[in-house]
């Protein structure tokens, strides 16, 4: 019926639009504690109203920039990368926290997310049935080469992805734990599948925030643990954009 450049082209229309180059590479970032940080510690110059909660960051001369305030889960987080599609943005990182599925991986751990479980409904408008969709190969070799050279540790593996967190299932946890899943979150197979259908790339990267390796939840939103890893994937991310 429409598309994300019908939207932009009405905008333009309105005289709304970015007084700014648009950054080759964004930050999708979904917890305010970790954009306090960024404010706190690096140089950055807000945006106007059409592109609302994205920050620039002057260290790279606008070539990267980082959003956030636009809410949790795959509708929220696709339709506002397919506006920032239509404005330009070829490349995105997914940063945020997941919960664990595997007794091996702790809070505060880094995840490498390769493929996501496509359990939310935004996918199936852009790709075909399918178990999984995929994150971006290039991309997601650049965040990897980067933690190998900072030299931290991290899991690459796959993600369960369902937006309706409050109806998860012991029974699906314990399949998913068994097939070997590392994580559960809101967003990835969603956003793998719009990169994929609009031929962008876009790669996630989580820290362990909560549990669920138990078959009980076990929150720790609240360590420090927990927003040492923000810090950490915030650099990961920034510096793979950059390479």
């Amino acid at each position: 019926m429409f598309s994300p450049h019908d939207f932009i082209a009405y905008q333009k229309k309105r005289g709304r639009g970015p007084s700014f180059k648009i950054p080759d590479g964004i930050i999708l970032c979904y917890q305010p504690g970790l954009m306090k940080h960024i404010l706190e510690k690096h140089k950055t110059t807000k945006t106007d109203e059409m592109c609302r909660g994205m920050l620039l960051l002057d260290e790279t001369g606008g070539r990267v920039a980082v959003i956030g305030g636009f809410g949790f889960g795959a509708p929220a987080a696709v339709t506002r990368v397919e506006e920032l599609i239509a404005w330009g943005v070829k490349k995105f990182i997914s940063i945020g926290t997941a919960g664990t599925l595997q007794k091996g991986i702790k809070i505060g751990d880094l995840i490498v997310c390769d493929r996501a479980i496509r359990d939310e409904g935004t996918s199936y408008h852009y790709l075909k049935t399918a178990k999984y969709s995929y994150a971006s190969k290039e991309l997601t070799a650049k965040i990897k080469k980067t933690l190998d050279g900072l030299k931290f540790k991290y899991t690459t593996g796959t993600s369960w992805t369902i937006d309706a967190p409050y109806r998860e299932t012991v029974a699906e946890a314990r399949q998913y734990q068994k097939e070997g899943v590392a994580t559960v979150e809101m967003e990835a197979s969603a956003l793998f599948a719009v990169a994929q259908y609009r031929k962008v790339e876009l790669s996630a990267l989580f820290t362990i925030s909560d549990s669920l390796a138990e078959m009980q939840w076990k929150p720790k939103f609240h360590l420090k643990k927990t927003d040492r890893g923000l810090e950490t994937i915030y650099k990961v991310a920034l510096t793979a954009l950059l390479d």
